[in-house]
């Protein structure tokens, strides 16, 4: 166990069994345990690098850490940093996965990923997810009355609302990025902006293309969060597959075409967001809880 686990131990223990018990039975000296719990994060002492270190990314995105460390540089007038920062600043903030965003070499975000490793996955460690800080999305095959087609949903992770959606014949980055253009219009509607959003999904193929990328990285500033272990890694979603398709089951088999299809998935999608009531939120509708939270801040 680290350090900062332990940490994290006592941090949960004091109140019960009060600090010293919690220190003693993790092995941890008091001196270690009130530094570990007052010092500030790497992130966070140098967060004053964040918004130049992303914008050398998406100027030059040829550049490893040693060219962006000269770039920095120059941009903040000669203040020197070291070339080992802005290297561990590169990977706590995934600009490797900004990087290769700009750049169309074949297999590079995968590869991005593989490098990456767990911390390809940003949700996996999160405490607490507030409202619009997290969205889930994946595609999953829909039968209907006139074949087979594929539903594409944006999903809040706190409010649980469908910000945007897509069905199409085929599961492809245009298909996605229409999902997730709709949902940058409900965004919009209510006064919110997608920069610094977190978006989780799997390695499907859409996922990891160039025009996905581009799309969420570089226009709309929105973080890209891979499942390493397939469904079991995207769990929100899958629920939402699940209760999806067993409460529309016998009117999916209604339509005929991929226009009737749509049009009862628009249908659904509507009452979902402001007509179900959901458990987890006090058994309010998403869209109304969605409005409350908002509302309050």
């Amino acid at each position: 166990m680290t350090i900062e686990e332990k940490t994290t131990r006592v941090d949960g223990a004091r109140e019960e069994f009060g600090a010293a018990a919690a220190l003693r039975v993790l092995g941890l000296s008091h001196s270690t345990y009130y530094y570990q719990a007052t010092r500030e994060t790497y992130e966070e002492k140098y967060a004053h690098l964040r918004g130049v270190l992303e914008a050398v990314a998406r100027a030059h995105p040829e550049y490893g850490y040693r060219r962006a460390t000269s770039e920095l540089i120059e941009r903040r007038g000669g203040m020197v940093t070291d070339r080992k920062v802005v290297q561990r600043l590169h990977r706590s903030w995934d600009l490797s996965l900004l990087r290769t965003a700009r750049a169309p070499r074949s297999g590079g975000i995968r590869e991005a990923i593989l490098s990456a490793g767990n911390r390809a996955n940003l949700v996996k460690e999160l405490e607490s997810i507030g409202p619009l800080k997290v969205v889930y999305t994946d595609f999953t095959e829909l039968e209907y009355g006139g074949g087979k087609a594929w539903l594409i949903p944006i999903l809040d992770h706190a409010t649980k609302d469908v910000l945007g959606w897509a069905v199409d014949e085929s599961k492809t980055a245009t298909v996605a990025i229409r999902a997730w253009r709709a949902a940058r219009r409900s965004l919009k509607r209510l006064g919110k902006s997608s920069r610094g959003m977190i978006m989780h999904h799997d390695q499907d193929p859409a996922f990891i293309s160039y025009d996905w990328a581009r799309e969420i990285l570089v226009r709309s500033r929105v973080r890209l969060s891979y499942a390493l272990e397939g469904a079991k890694d995207n769990p929100e979603m899958e629920s939402f597959f699940g209760r999806f398709k067993v409460e529309n089951r016998s009117l999916l088999m209604d339509a005929k075409t991929i226009s009737e299809l749509r049009a009862l998935v628009s249908k659904r999608m509507k009452y979902y967001n402001g007509k179900r009531r959901h458990s987890s939120l006090g058994n309010e509708t998403p869209m109304r809880y969605l409005r409350r939270v908002i509302k309050r801040k």
